[in-house]
């Protein structure tokens, strides 16, 4: 079984071609008022709403540092600060914001981590 995470817009089919156009996400199932996108193993979705939601973060794992450092380089005008260590949870980590105002995180695991 997998999930997916849904966030109301005001905009959604901008926000849903934002995610393909510039992250990479692929359309993974156009619904009525509603476009649900993928990214690896990651499901989430964009519907038609009076509101956009912007609460939450968006995470996106990457292979390695490389791969957050290939997103800091496409979202450095958008990103709140450049990559960092982050000794706590021991990640790579980056975070910018997509054009509604949520919140997105690149991201790496520093440590081994099981297959999802």
């Amino acid at each position: 079984m997998s999930g997916i995470v849904f966030f109301g817009c005001e905009d959604y089919e901008a926000t849903a071609s934002f995610y393909v156009d510039e992250v990479g996400a692929e359309v993974w199932l156009e619904q009525t008022a509603c476009t649900i996108c993928k990214y690896d193993n990651f499901l989430f979705g964009f519907c038609a709403s009076d509101e956009t939601e912007t609460e939450g973060v968006l995470t996106f794992v990457t292979e390695d540092r490389a791969g957050v450092d290939e997103f800091y380089e496409r979202f450095a005008d958008r990103a709140r600060s450049e990559p960092v260590v982050n000794d706590e949870f021991d990640v790579y980590q980056f975070f910018a914001d997509d054009p509604d105002g949520r919140t997105m995180e690149f991201q790496t695991f520093l440590h081994d981590t099981d297959p999802v």
